[in-house]
């Protein structure tokens, strides 16, 4: 059968469980599963960074759309 899983509580702000509410929504997941996959992924990134400080001290950039050159020519 599958794998055991066990309960985690976190308390978080109404607006953070909302935006995750929308986002569980858009790739059709419960909030549960969303935070697990969320957790799972984010605790990986902690482990390959040593400590929450290291972690937090790396910010991802924003993606910036590409800027295309626009033909002079007449």
């Amino acid at each position: 059968m599958g794998e055991w899983r066990v309960q985690v509580s976190v308390r978080v702000s109404p607006a953070l469980r909302e935006e995750m509410e929308r986002y569980a929504e858009k790739e059709r997941r419960t909030l549960g599963n969303f935070g697990a996959v969320i957790l799972e992924w984010a605790f990986e990134q902690l482990k390959a960074a040593g400590s929450t400080e290291r972690l937090l001290k790396y910010k991802i950039r924003p993606s910036v759309p590409s800027l295309t050159r626009k033909s002079t020519e007449p």
